[in-house]
């Protein structure tokens, strides 16, 4: 399974950002996908999980209500939109899949077995 994500930028405090991930391969593997972010001189941390099984999805609660995990099948494509951006959401963001866990919250307490290539996310105040 690949993943590509795409659409970050620069932008203001406040504004938002929709990020994209394109999926390949052997898809139907995948249970679980999610976007994670890495920001300088800290670790990797989950911002939005979804499970392609049932669509349930998880937030830790430092993005509820400003990030949406979302997905289209006929595109293979995953979403990230993200609302009333902070200086604190720069950094790099990956998307990332699952091919043993269907639980969206299983997938953002663990580390995901297949990574993409970040895209950079930078808010300025």
């Amino acid at each position: 399974v690949q993943l590509q994500a795409s659409g970050g930028g620069l932008v203001q405090a406040g504004d938002s950002l929709k990020l994209s991930c394109a999926l390949s391969g052997s898809l139907f593997m995948v249970k679980s996908v999610g976007w994670f972010r890495e920001a300088p001189g800290k670790g990797r941390e989950a911002v939005a999980c979804l499970s392609t099984n049932n669509d349930i999805w998880y937030y830790p609660d430092f993005v509820k209500g400003r990030f949406t995990i979302s997905s289209d099948k006929s595109k293979n494509s995953v979403y990230l939109q993200m609302d009333n951006l902070r200086p604190e959401d720069t950094a790099v963001y990956y998307c990332a899949a699952d091919l043993g866990h269907s639980s969206s919250y299983y997938l953002c307490h663990s580390r995901p077995s297949e990574w993409g290539h970040g895209t950079l996310v930078t808010v300025s105040s």
